[in-house]
């Protein structure tokens, strides 16, 4: 005798099918029949999962699988498998990013192609996965948009400069002084600016430029500047007091040392060019030029020396001050002593921008340090390390401010910045300092002193940048602000959308805008599990959209895109369905916080314009032994689903599978290892599930389920590898897995486990 066994697909002969169907059979001997075996027979009473879904109930339901496009599209068991039990499919990795964008940016859609024209043939509708995700993108790509914009330099050096020398050091300043004679003094009460470039054999901090008189009168001090080792600009902007100074001196005499100066001009007053003729040296000259001992201390430079444009910047690091343009507020900036007060200036309060940086300190005191501003990096900065310091900066009255480095614990100095001048205008302040003191951690603060101002400060755009030795030094790098970030990668979210949605032609018309949007912690407080972000995360595997588009506008982004490229390419607007997607939804350990959070987040995104019509639950579940812990899912699956129906979306369970363990965050137990009564007990959780998905959601609510893995999973499978989480085995055999689902559907026990099946 013959025993006709529905158990295995029988798909051998899938070529010549005519339809999709389950009903091929594999006949084998009764007689020969393993006990083992035989308590499986009930499985074969079953019909098709698909064929127990109520559709006058449920006319929209759609029974789904997971499943690999590849399979699909080869035409083999799975897509008879496919055919027969379901109503719709899900890529499992084939529609994601990293599978269609190259590293160049360019994207292949040949297989979701192929895929979409498979699933017409068959009538078999697809459920879009994934528009959006921190997982599984193209990083190479991605990053490299928004990269700093390197400009490679050339030599650094071309024609002529100035070379201060100074061959041993000595105990005062202005034992080497170099200076420029002007033909006649300066205007008292005029403001002047002068700039130049400036670099030196090795990196000095002690540099300082003195006004003074003909007559051995008067002499005042603009200030100092640091200088490294590359080019750099020197800007200083001072208002001389007496009425004969005619002359600006370069005072070094504490190091033994060359320094290299070019591209001199002084402007201000009513002249309309630089007060210094030969700036730049290129006669071969320093004329004009002398010192304590002419020819000294002061000598024209050879040929190739001197600054060359275009490519002289040197490379440096991101800025180790982050709160920069104060659009969003002063960040992490503080402070301490007087009445001062720091805080985001009024609306259009910024340098060519909405914001800025404001300080205002009533009353000035007798010492700069008396009132300070403060700045605590994330970490020291490197020691013996050259900083760049960049802003623009005005005042309500003309003074000064100085600022420089601290060590935390001790308040010891590691280092002062030039005198920074404030005018009534927004001025650009720009001077290096190379990080000295004791200790790996010398510099962890930055410090504006202000004491001595007194008055409104406001500082916009303010950078401090290490000059990175590995960094590429004689070229211009160049950050991308969080506005042009956003700009860019708002583009390739775009692009990408557009591209996938040209693709599908309108067919597929359910796609999951985002997924797993939400972390498992509440980092800022707000009763809320945050984003998904690189602070989080793992930034190196993953690739946080949400960091650079923003947490609110994040979503929106997509739906717009998905909304406006669907109909552009031949979809219905009306037919077009988004969803977001996230796995612990059912999280009992938290009383399911995140789904709580998940609803929160959609009315944020909605508010800012997402469409939104469904929600996802992934339920990678396991059956646990331990009857308390299982009660306790149970109960926050029930609590889910009421959450869920209360949103009036679409619900889907999007992404069902079901492993095995003994107690609650245990180990899966293997296939191998699982006896028959356990997989009873799963099928008993899986039917609890659905009954209850039917139970609570509302029928027009209803979007449909989709079982994630087929089979169980191989033990070399990266997903719950070697575990018992599919409805069929390996060989494509039902499993107690499939009845428990089946039951579910139909909302009753179909065949017991104990029915036999009659032989013929």
């Amino acid at each position: 005798m013959k025993y006709t066994n529905k158990i295995l697909l029988g798909a051998l002969a899938v070529g010549a099918l005519s339809g999709c169907t389950d009903d091929s059979m594999l006949p084998y001997d009764v007689g020969a029949k393993p006990e083992s075996l035989s308590q499986y027979e009930y499985l074969n009473n079953y019909d098709v999962l698909k064929s127990y879904v109520d559709r006058t109930e449920n006319p929209n339901f759609k029974l789904g699988i997971a499943l690999a496009a590849t399979d699909y599209i080869n035409g083999d068991q799975v897509y008879s498998l496919a055919c027969s039990n379901f109503d719709e499919m899900t890529a499992g990795n084939e529609m994601k990013y990293a599978s269609i964008v190259s590293d160049d940016g360019t994207m292949n859609f040949s297989t979701v192609t192929s895929f979409i024209d498979a699933a017409r043939q068959a009538g078999m509708t697809i459920y879009g996965h994934t528009l959006a995700w921190h997982s599984q993108q193209n990083n190479t790509y991605l990053n490299s948009l928004i990269a700093p914009i390197v400009i490679p330099g050339e030599a650094g050096n071309g024609g002529y400069c100035m070379i201060l020398k100074n061959a041993t050091a000595s105990a005062n300043i202005w034992d080497a002084q170099t200076w420029y004679q002007l033909p006649t003094p300066l205007q008292s009460g005029t403001t002047y600016t002068l700039s130049f470039m400036a670099r030196a054999s090795a990196a000095y901090n002690d540099t300082q430029i003195y006004l003074q008189c003909s007559d051995g009168g008067n002499q005042e001090y603009p200030g100092g500047f640091n200088v490294g080792t590359e080019w750099q600009q020197i800007n200083f902007t001072f208002t001389p007091t007496g009425a004969t100074v005619d002359k600006i001196a370069f005072n070094f005499g504490t190091a033994a040392i060359n320094i290299y100066i070019d591209n001199v001009s002084l402007t201000g007053g009513s002249a309309t060019e630089s007060l210094i003729p030969n700036g730049d040296f290129e006669d071969g000259t320093i004329t004009g030029w002398t010192g304590w001992t002419p020819g000294n201390f002061e000598t024209i430079s050879e040929d190739g020396e001197g600054y060359s444009e275009g490519g002289s910047e040197p490379a440096y690091d991101e800025s180790v001050i982050t709160s920069s343009d104060f659009e969003n507020g002063i960040g992490s900036w503080g402070g301490w002593g007087g009445s001062a007060t720091r805080g985001q200036s009024a609306q259009g309060g910024g340098y060519e921008s909405d914001y800025s940086f404001e300080i205002v300190n009533p009353t000035a005191s007798a010492n700069a340090w008396d009132v300070q501003v403060a700045w605590d990096f994330a970490a020291p900065l490197v020691q013996g390390g050259t900083y760049r310091l960049n802003m623009m900066i005005k005042g309500s009255v003309e003074g000064s401010i100085t600022a420089g480095l601290q060590r935390k614990s001790d308040y010891a100095g590691a280092g002062d910045f030039p005198a920074i001048p404030i005018s009534t205008e927004w001025t650009e302040y720009n001077a290096e300092i190379t990080v000295n003191g004791g200790g790996a951690d010398c510099a962890d603060r930055f410090l504006f002193s202000i004491g001595n101002y007194a008055g409104t400060i406001n500082i916009d755009n303010i950078t401090l940048c290490y000059l990175n030795p590995e960094g590429g030094g004689g070229g211009q790098t160049i950050e991308m602000t969080p506005e042009e970030k956003k700009d860019t990668l708002t583009w390739a979210m775009d692009n990408w959308i557009k591209g996938m949605m040209e693709a599908c032609g309108g067919y597929v018309t359910t796609w999951e805008a985002a997924n797993e949007t939400v972390s498992g912690a509440d980092a800022d407080g707000d009763g809320w599990y945050d984003l998904q972000s690189a602070t989080n995360g793992d930034p190196e595997t993953n690739f946080y959209w949400q960091d650079y588009l923003g947490n609110e506008d994040y979503v929106p982004i997509v739906t717009k895109a998905a909304e406006r490229y669907f109909a552009e390419y031949g979809g219905n607007p009306a037919d077009l369905k988004l969803f977001v997607n996230d796995y612990n939804l059912e999280s009992w350990w938290d009383g399911n916080q995140k789904l709580k959070s998940l609803i929160h987040w959609i009315e944020v995104w909605e508010a800012n314009g997402a469409k939104i019509d469904g929600i996802g639950t992934q339920m990678h579940v396991s059956y646990i032994l331990n009857e308390a812990d299982q009660k306790a899912q149970e109960d926050a699956i029930v609590n889910m689903f009421q959450l869920m129906a209360a949103t009036g979306k679409l619900i889907k369970i999007s992404e069902l599978d079901m492993g095995i363990v003994e107690k609650a965050f245990g180990e899966g137990i293997k296939t191998e290892n699982v006896t028959f009564d356990q997989q009873l007990k799963m099928a008993e959780f899986y039917q609890f599930i659905i009954d209850k998905y039917f139970e609570i959601i509302p029928a027009a609510q209803r979007y449909g389920i989709t079982q994630w893995c087929i089979t169980d999973s191989p033990a070399e499978s990266g997903w719950r590898g070697g575990e018992p989480v599919g409805l069929w085995d390996l060989n494509y055999s039902r499993k107690p897995a499939y009845g428990g689902f089946a039951n579910g559907l139909a909302g009753e026990v179909i065949v017991e486990p104990s029915a036999s099946v009659s032989n013929e």
